[in-house]
């Protein structure tokens, strides 16, 4: 996978970068609930998972958007890469801990969907953080937490000041009426996003959710 540097000098976000990377430090989290009615419908009638139709989701529009893609690589240089594939948690009912899995990531979601359920048959049983050797450096991290409609969530990164790829996490979903809505939690690092980028994220995440007959196999 490629990786491209940032020239910063000639950057549109220069003073933005080294001001929330070094005067004022700073990452900052946004939850908000997105409509899954017809999608959660539309999954259950194909008998498919909601969780890695979410991971397929997300990763898609985080692949949209050059600011998630956005970080440091092994060297300390700062650049994006080209696409990044989600590195996704399980959940071990019967210990009650959690593994780290990713799964390669693709467009398409049937092969996509294969691709998870593949890695979720070798892979999910397994105990340990990281259970899928040799993770790729262009990874992002989604996780759940399903037993909590949460109205926000927080996560801190102590020492992380320079991990700059986004974090989403995703909770309960519960009905209200007429709708079921899902908590989405997306915490990003200042230096490259601002709410704006957030704002597309959620934006761009719903209209998918929404047009989910366009890519639903």
């Amino acid at each position: 996978m490629n990786f491209h540097q940032i020239d910063i000098e000639n950057w549109n976000r220069k003073e933005h970068f080294h001001h929330y990377m070094s005067g004022a430090k700073c990452s900052f989290n946004l939850t908000a609930n997105l409509d899954v009615t017809e999608l959660l419908a539309a999954l259950k009638d194909k008998k498919i998972k909601f969780y890695p139709a979410f991971i397929y989701m997300v990763t898609r529009i985080v692949n949209k958007h050059r600011e998630f893609r956005t970080t440091f690589n092994e060297k300390g240089i700062l650049g994006y890469w080209d696409e990044v594939v989600p590195n996704y948690t399980v959940f071990h009912k019967d210990a009650g801990t959690f593994s780290a899995l990713w799964t390669d990531y693709s467009s398409d979601f049937s092969t996509f969907y294969k691709s998870y359920e593949s890695d979720l048959n070798v892979f999910g049983h397994q105990k340990g953080l990281w259970v899928k050797e040799n993770v790729p450096p262009h990874t992002f991290s989604i996780s759940s937490i399903p037993w909590v409609n949460f109205s926000s969530f927080e996560l801190n990164l102590f020492n992380g000041e320079d991990y700059l790829l986004p974090i989403i996490t995703c909770g309960k979903y519960a009905s209200n009426g007429n709708q079921t809505l899902l908590p989405i939690s997306i915490r990003v690092h200042h230096a490259v996003c601002d709410g704006y980028h957030v704002s597309l994220f959620l934006h761009d995440l719903q209209q998918l959710i929404d047009d989910y007959l366009d890519w639903l196999a």
